[in-house]
């Protein structure tokens, strides 16, 4: 697939990224997730904050290309408002308050993950 004239040149070089994006995401979400250090939830969580600002702006301009009511770009659109809330959630002081933020990131990357692919993403 080519390219959407439209992105950035960073835009362009997500699609590599988004099996890297998914690696971390299940570092949290696995059924069988070994415990992370408390170190290591701050550090990640970043990383998914950060993939989660890199998302989307990219989803979002795929969406342009799709006709005004189409469901999957609808749905698309949707996922990039609840990950931007998700974007403000404090993670707290302790250990378990980090951790479920750290997942609900997770879990928003994950899914802007399936919404970029479904719109054609590589």
């Amino acid at each position: 697939m080519t390219a959407d004239a439209s992105m950035t040149e960073t835009q362009q070089q997500l699609a590599p990224g988004i099996e890297t994006m998914r690696r971390t995401a299940h570092r949290f979400l696995a059924p069988d997730a070994r415990p992370i250090p408390a170190d290591q939830v701050k550090t990640l969580s970043s990383a998914l904050r950060g993939q989660i600002e890199e998302l989307i702006p990219t989803i979002e301009a795929k969406t342009r290309s799709f006709p005004a009511g189409d469901i999957p770009s609808a749905c698309a659109l949707a996922c990039t408002r609840e990950a931007r809330m998700r974007l403000g959630l404090v993670p707290g002081y302790n250990s378990p308050g980090q951790m479920t933020v750290a997942m609900k990131l997770a879990w928003s990357v994950k899914a802007l993950c399936d919404h970029y692919e479904n719109l054609g993403g590589a």
